[in-house]
């Protein structure tokens, strides 16, 4: 199929869900808030995962200075970095169980 009749698939599916012709399932999803942690949090959960500065800096993909900053509360740690914090709390064997860490 090429790119022009994938498009005009997807517009007729379009039309046809729109005057009734067709059923589509949907699935409704609460996605929780981002977290917010403290300096002391942070690094609380970084020795909880026995890890240095600088090896939970790479885990986060972020420089050790920055974990450094976020653990003496200069910094705080924004979006991204918020949602795997939380998912790092509420699992610390992420690392391992994916195969983050050596």
């Amino acid at each position: 199929m090429n790119v022009f009749e994938s498009i005009m698939t997807g517009l007729n599916e379009a039309v046809n869900y729109e005057s009734g012709k067709s059923k589509v399932r949907t699935v409704q999803l609460t996605v929780a808030p981002v977290p917010d942690f403290t300096a002391e949090e942070i690094k609380a959960l970084r020795q909880t995962l026995n890890m240095t500065q600088g090896t939970f800096a790479a885990l986060m993909g972020v420089s050790s200075k920055t974990v450094e900053a976020w653990e003496a509360g200069t910094n705080i740690p924004l979006g991204t970095a918020r949602r795997m914090l939380g998912l790092l709390k509420s699992d610390n064997s992420i690392p391992t169980k994916y195969n983050l860490v050596g």
